[in-house]
């Protein structure tokens, strides 16, 4: 037996061994426990394996079953989603629990001289307090050796620049897949010869692999069925193939407080969720208003070339898109609501999909109806009023019906603070057709109780149709008044509002932290968009069209903030997801981290904080170093903010974090035993 073929049984041991050492350890580690202490946190045992783990020559059909004992009594969960064999099987196996084990039933023939893996997850668990038992795998081979190399990596997602977890990785042997050129149809056409998966914090350990080169993927199986869905699946690519022979060492540890096992990461996938391809027609057509149509396309973007109705002329239809993709439109008719007929007639010109995926101009009519359906509420109005007009003729009064409800809708703040950046926004109902601008008044009343008139207007939203923003020099101090008197706004219904006052004061830029940055480009013509962040990682605002230069973000909250960074390469002012079929990447997100390794920051009322981004820094090419080092900073960070508050638990919660910690000192022990081994 040679050095390496020693070095490789070895590991093989002490990975199977592994899988006896987290029970084993946190057991000992509470052997001391008296009656009645904390509740039982621990994952169930294995004491037995038949036939034995890494069995080989097993047969490829009728293999019978294979019994795994643990030390309790155990049972399943999520056994659909946490439970997968590599390579996959046509029928998957069952599990069935018996005594204190579980049952494992192959039903497929298996291929000749291939290992196989089954991997459990997290679904195994014991019976009374539900602790599973994870990253569990039983192995075996159809033939007289087992597949021993391994290769690790990380999957994040490439718009969030954070962790994707739990993604499928598929290995496809170079020889057993047609050449990829500039149309990409693995995962249509083949099936993965090794799966492997990746954990929680995004990394994964993939075992089993022969020592050949692979062309490897990463899918976000959503629906657990080991297919990958464009446009429902994130997914991953990487643009080379590699070989886990020729790949550099790596570190393997166990987490103690995940409880798995993790790498250091040698394959990076920037995950995205692709475009699935989508047959552009005119699905469905509804009048869901009398001054309202949709128009429902099968795919984003449809190519409209002309739109006629028999009774509106062509000016007055007015085109929204709902969506981003603009496969949903809504048509608003500027007419009278007497001069609107209950069918509406036309025709649509646009490019349709025919059989064979090819665009074609086509026209096709439009029947586009509206019936007035009365509502619950508008039932219970009427019969109110039907009501009381009988009450007033029987007591021989006279009955005058009240005034309708205006049916003009808008949404605004009546009072509050103005952001002087942003201004007053007002959302519509229905587009609008007149507007009054210089009916509007906005008055400011001073300390001194002063009242000045204040120059406005009013500024449609380049991208939402029914949005407007009241702009005004919006100064700090004293009470602004904003009325838009009755009759100055009418919309494409006919509605007009009612006169419409609103109260605000001007946010104080004291009460808000600035910060200050000094942009490096990477060279004159890239541009970027950087966006800041709450503590939560939800987009708080974000500036466009960035170049080298300095970028200010006002009245930021007081709190934790990150910001984010988008290489748009295309400089359309979005972040543009990949093409797996084209084989091409989507543009790259970093999120900003300091010179210190810090990623989150903290503000507080009136702070000023300065950072400067070096662009060449943050998109510098990912090597296997850089990721280890961003991986271990992120993973810092996350151990600080977990003692931070276990710092504030209760004493009986530290005493258990304590023996935990304890535990997890003997584990980091077993990863100075798998350094041994790079």
């Amino acid at each position: 037996m040679n050095t390496t073929q020693r070095h490789t049984l070895r590991l093989l041991r002490f990975l199977a061994a592994l899988l006896f050492v987290p029970g084993f350890l946190s057991r000992c580690a509470s052997m001391m426990t008296p009656t009645g202490g904390p509740r039982d946190s621990l994952p169930p045992v294995i004491v037995a394996m038949t036939p034995d783990n890494y069995a080989t020559n097993a047969p490829t059909t009728n293999l019978g079953k294979i019994y795994i004992e643990f030390d309790e009594f155990v049972q399943l969960k999520d056994q659909q989603k946490e439970f997968f064999t590599s390579p996959q099987m046509k029928k998957k196996p069952t599990l069935l629990i018996r005594g204190r084990g579980v049952v494992v039933q192959i039903r497929d023939t298996l291929l000749p001289n291939t290992t196989y893996a089954l991997n459990f997850g997290s679904a195994i668990c014991d019976n009374n307090e539900g602790n599973p038992l994870h990253s569990m795998r039983y192995v075996f081979s159809t033939g007289p050796t087992i597949d021993s190399m391994f290769m690790s990596g990380y999957t994040a997602d490439s718009y969030k620049a954070d962790s994707a977890s739990k993604s499928f990785i598929w290995f496809y042997p170079v020889d057993s897949v047609e050449e990829v050129g500039d149309y990409d149809s693995t995962l249509f056409k083949y099936k993965p010869a090794v799966i492997a998966r990746a954990e929680n914090n995004g990394i994964f350990l993939a075992q089993n692999l022969k020592p050949i080169p692979y062309r490897i993927y990463a899918v976000q199986d959503k629906n657990d069925n080991q297919m990958y869905e464009p446009g429902t699946d994130q997914v991953g690519f990487l643009s080379e193939t590699y070989n886990p022979a020729e790949m550099p060492d790596f570190a393997l540890w166990y987490d103690s407080l995940r409880r798995y096992v993790t790498a250091e990461p040698q394959l990076y996938f920037r995950m995205f969720t692709d475009r699935a391809f989508r047959r552009q027609m005119l699905s469905e057509t509804a009048r869901p208003e009398q001054h309202k149509a949709m128009l429902y396309f099968g795919a984003p973007h449809p190519q409209i070339t002309r739109l006629q109705f028999d009774s509106i002329p062509a000016e007055r239809v007015i085109v929204d898109p709902q969506t981003i993709g603009r496969d949903t439109i809504a048509l608003w008719f500027d007419v009278p609501s007497e001069q609107l007929p209950d069918t509406i007639k036309g025709e649509i010109t646009y490019f349709k999909h025919d059989t064979v995926r090819r665009l074609q101009e086509v026209t096709e009519p439009l029947k586009l109806s509206w019936k007035f359906v009365e509502t619950k509420e508008q039932e219970r109005e009427r019969e109110k009023l039907e009501r009381e007009r009988r009450k007033a003729e029987a007591a021989g009064e006279e009955w005058q019906e009240p005034e309708p409800e205006n049916p003009f809708r808008y949404k605004m703040e009546s009072s509050g603070e103005v952001n002087p950046e942003r201004h007053l926004t007002i959302d519509f109902d229905y587009p609008l057709t007149r507007l009054d601008s210089a009916q509007l008044l906005l008055t400011r009343t001073l300390e001194d109780q002063t009242i000045v008139d204040v120059p406005v207007h009013m500024v449609r939203d380049t991208g939402e149709l029914r949005r407007w923003y009241v702009q005004a020099d919006w100064q700090l101090g004293g009470e602004y008044t904003l009325t838009i008197p009755e009759g100055a706004i009418t919309d494409v219904a006919g509605f007009t509002n009612d006169s419409i006052v609103g109260k605000y004061t001007v946010s104080d830029p004291e009460k808000f932290a600035t910060v200050l940055i000094h942009v490096r480009g990477r060279d004159a013509q890239t541009k970027y968009i950087v966006q800041q962040l709450d503590g939560s990682g939800k987009l708080v605002q974000e500036k466009r069209d960035v170049t080298t230069g300095d970028i200010r973000f006002n009245y930021v909250p007081a709190g934790e903030i990150r910001f984010r960074v988008i290489e748009d390469l295309n400089g359309n002012g979005r972040w543009d997801t990949g093409d797996l079929v084209a084989r091409r990447q989507p543009e790259r997100t970093e999120v900003f981290v300091n010179d210190t390794g810090e990623d989150v920051f903290s503000t507080k009322a009136n702070w000023e904080i300065e950072f400067t981004m070096d662009m060449s820094r943050i998109f510098a090419p990912v090597t296997m170093q850089t990721l280890i080092r961003q991986l271990e900073e992120q993973e810092r960070q996350r151990v600080q903010r977990e003692l931070e508050k276990r710092a504030k638990e209760r004493p009986d919660q530290k005493r258990a974090a304590q023996t935990q910690q304890n535990a997890g000192s003997m584990f980091n022990s077993a990863g100075d035993m798998f350094n041994t081994f790079r």
